[in-house]
Order: structure tokens, then sequence, then C-alpha cells
């Protein structure tokens, strides 16, 4: 043969090789992107999609695919039935026998992050037509979507703050004080920055909200000191009674005094800054309220539990928490007033956490269902933030752990949970500064939200794959 024809057959009739060598050969952003589109399909598009064009059959699509899951579900059980020798009640009676391990509790993480993620999908999408008015904050009495995603951001900040992980107080208790006070200062810059550029950009405000002067950033603050404070001095493992006592005594005072009618009635907020700021200002005892209580329940999720039994007792009790609650909001509705988030008065307190406690019950018991067919099916591929081995090396399940959450995007966002807020903050005023929201039509709607939040994402997720955690204190 000819070197030609050598040559030739050297590069001729080749098969080629695996796909994971193929993979594992390609330029290293490759598999973030994959991952992160991929994540962001599952997690991000359904949100957006929720609260747009799916939001009048919506109803429908959660019972669809509710549906759909519980007959895959039961395709995977009856299969493993089939196959396997033990009876079934062993079955079940071994898996809530069985021990599960984790890093962070999997439905806090979840709950967390799906507060910040739809609180960041919500603060733009309001702005555009497609969005539901039905689902936007209401002017005084209501339950808006995003009525109760205020209330729900301050409990979630609650569940992993130092008290409801069982953190002692070094030193004494001034030193502890001054330390709370001090470490708040990030929020203060960040309000005072957001209330500079907004006076300055003549960006819209709904003045209602929190008053002129008065934002989110500044409530925050004010919320974690006050709460510091009082659990400094009180018992944290009363929180209940202590959240309880601030949102009843705050409800007397707006029902005895002329409270309530000089925040919802007084027009005049050229008096002085209480008067410009009245929502703000009294509105966090209500805040505070909450994030009490938030801190009772992380107390209470955190214990050290190692069972699934004792976890499904535990979701157990939160679905019995949440039941009380709403019976006790149905009261108030009925007996004193409707939930108002711009009071923040007794009913919306028992509304965010109510609600707050029904979805971490959901998200806990959805893992649950997933564990329990991963381990009756034996099929790695059903996904379970729980690991239901029992005596795995801590190095070998450590290392199988990080080299999941390297790529994952919900622990892309919890490690940077305020980081990932503030840039939904300025990516908001950026798009409304560049697109008039109000004339756009559903689809180039869709397209901004979506082009949005792959952008808060990205920035996110290429952070958390770096292993770069951003701290303003």
């Amino acid at each position: 043969m000819s070197q030609r024809d050598l040559k030739e057959a050297f590069i001729s009739n080749l098969n080629g090789t695996t796909l994971q060598e193929a993979g594992g050969t390609l330029p290293l952003p490759l598999p973030l992107i994959s991952h992160l589109l991929l994540d962001f399909c599952v997690l991000i598009l359904p949100l957006v999609l929720s609260c747009t064009i799916l939001s009048d059959a919506l109803h429908q699509v959660i019972l669809g695919l509710a549906f759909i899951s519980a007959c895959v579900l039961s395709y995977i059980y009856r299969t493993n039935s089939h196959c396997s020798s033990r009876p079934p009640q062993n079955t079940v009676s071994n898996f809530l026998q069985s021990h599960v391990q984790f890093n962070q509790l999997p439905f806090v993480t979840i709950f967390r992050v799906f507060v910040n993620v739809k609180t960041a999908i919500s603060i733009l999408a309001v702005d555009f037509s497609i969005f539901p008015r039905r689902y936007a904050k209401t002017e005084t009495y209501g339950t808006g979507v995003m009525d109760f995603g205020v209330g729900a951001y301050v409990f979630a900040n609650a569940l992993v703050c130092p008290e409801a992980r069982g953190k002692n107080i070094s030193g004494s208790k001034v030193n502890h004080i001054v330390k709370q006070l001090l470490s708040v200062w990030p929020l203060v810059v960040l309000g005072m920055g957001r209330l500079v550029s907004l006076k300055i950009s003549g960006y819209h405000e709904h003045v209602t909200e929190y008053g002129i002067h008065w934002n989110f950033f500044f409530t925050l603050a004010i919320v974690r000191v006050v709460a510091s404070v009082l659990l400094a001095v009180l018992p944290a493992s009363r929180a209940w009674v202590i959240a309880l006592l601030i949102s009843g005594f705050y409800q007397l005072v707006l029902e005895t005094s002329g409270l309530k009618t000089f925040i919802i009635h007084n027009k005049d907020r050229e008096i002085g800054f209480l008067h410009a700021n009245k929502e703000g200002v009294f509105s966090a005892a209500g805040y505070v309220a909450i994030y009490i209580a938030g801190v009772q329940v992380g107390l209470y999720v955190m214990q050290p539990r190692t069972q699934v039994r004792q976890w499904l007792k535990a979701l157990f009790n939160l679905f019995l928490g949440s039941f009380v609650l709403y019976t006790a909001l149905f009261t108030c509705q009925t007996l004193v007033e409707p939930v108002s988030r711009r009071l923040a008065n007794l009913p919306f307190c028992l509304w965010s956490v109510a609600q707050s406690l029904f979805f971490m019950t959901c998200l806990g018991v959805a893992d649950m269902v997933l564990l329990f067919s991963k381990r009756t099916s034996g099929c790695h591929l059903v996904p379970s933030s729980w690991n239901p081995h029992k005596k795995q090396p801590d190095s070998i399940y450590d290392k199988k752990t990080s080299d999941i959450e390297r790529h994952c995007l919900v622990q892309a966002v919890s490690r940077n949970q305020l980081l990932f807020f503030l840039l939904a903050n300025v990516m908001t005023g950026l798009t409304n500064s560049i697109v008039d929201t109000l004339s756009c039509s559903s689809s180039f709607s869709l397209v901004v939200l979506l082009s949005y939040m792959f952008v808060n994402c990205s920035v996110i997720g290429v952070l958390h794959h770096c292993g770069v955690t951003v701290k303003f204190w």
C-alpha cells in the first residue's frame, strides 16, 4: 500500500469511544453549563411558568404532575415487589427502621432556596402584565403570593440562624448584643444603597409598602437585632411563647389604640420620619414575631435524628403545627381582622408561619417518598437528598455528596443567599431601565424573565463551582 493509502486506512472505519470518556475530554466549562441548564429547566423554569402563562391552570398542572409521579413510583414499587422475595410489610418496616445521613437538612435547604428563588422571580415579574395581579402585594388587606413571600423570607432566615442551631453565647450578653448590632451593617448599607439609587434614578416606588425612606433591607436589620437581643435575655427554647406574646400584644395595640388608623389612613408623610415610614417601622413588630417563631421551628428540626421513623414523626408534627396555626388564622380572620402585610398583624404572622410549615412538610414528605422508592427499587436514578446507607464511611459519603453538590444549583443559591437576593434586586432595576415592562407581549415578557433568572443563576452557579462564599461581614 502507498503511504497515502496507509494514512487513509489509519483514519477510516473507526468506532469512537464511550460517552463518558468523550465527555471527560471536553472543555471544563461544558459540564458546569450542562448541569446549570438541567437544574434551570427543572427548578427555575417551572417556577417562572407557574406565575406567568400557567397561572390560570396551575391546579390542573400540579394534579397532572402528581398523577404522573404516583404512576411512576407505583410502577417502580410493583416491579420491585415482583422481583423481591421479601414481603411488603417487611420492606416498609425495614425502611422505617433505616438510617439516613446528610450534610444539610434537605427540606430546610430546599425551602429556603425555593423562597429566595420565588422572591427573585416575583420582584421583576410583578412589573409585567403577564404576572397575575392577584399574586402581587396587596394594598392593605389580602393574601397575595408576594405577601407570603415577605413573611416566608424572614421565616426562612430564622431557620438556620445561630439561635436556631443551638449556638451558645460566648462571653457576656452585652458583648453578644454589641456583636449583633455590628453584624447587620451590610443590611444597613444595602438599604441605604437601595434608597439612594431609587431617589437618584427616579425608579417607581409603592410608598404604602414600607414608606418613603424605608425598605426591606432595613426591616431585616431591625428584625435580626431585636430578635437577637430578646433571645439573649429570654430562653430560646420558649421562642414560640415570645413570638405569640409579641404578635398578640401588637394586635392588641392595633385594636385598642389609634395605631391602625394612623398607619392606614393618615396621608400626611411630611411631618417627620415616623409619619413618612410608618408601615416599615411598625410592621417590624410582626416580622420579629415571625422570625422568633422560625427560630423555634429551627431548634426543633435541627434536633439530632437518624432513623426514618423519627423524621416522619417530625414531619407529622410540622404538619400538625401548620393545621393548628391555620385554625387560629381562620378564627382571627373571623373575629378580629383579615391578613394584612402592610400592618404585619397577627393574622399575617399566623399565615406566614402556617404556610411555611405546610410547604416544609410537603418538601420533606416528597423526599421521603423518593427515598422509599430508591431503597425499594434499588434504582440509583431515583433522586433523593437523603442518603439511605447506614454504615458508609464518612469520607466516602462526603466525597460523593461534594461531587454532586459542586454542580447543584440548589446548593449554589443556598451558599450565597444574600448575594443572590442582592443580585436579583440589581438586575431587576437594570431590566426595568432597559425594558418597557408594561407594553411587552406575553412571549417577550417570558423571554426577559427567563433571561434575567438565567443570568442570576449563572453568576451564583459559577461562584459556587469555584468554591467562593461571599460574606459581607
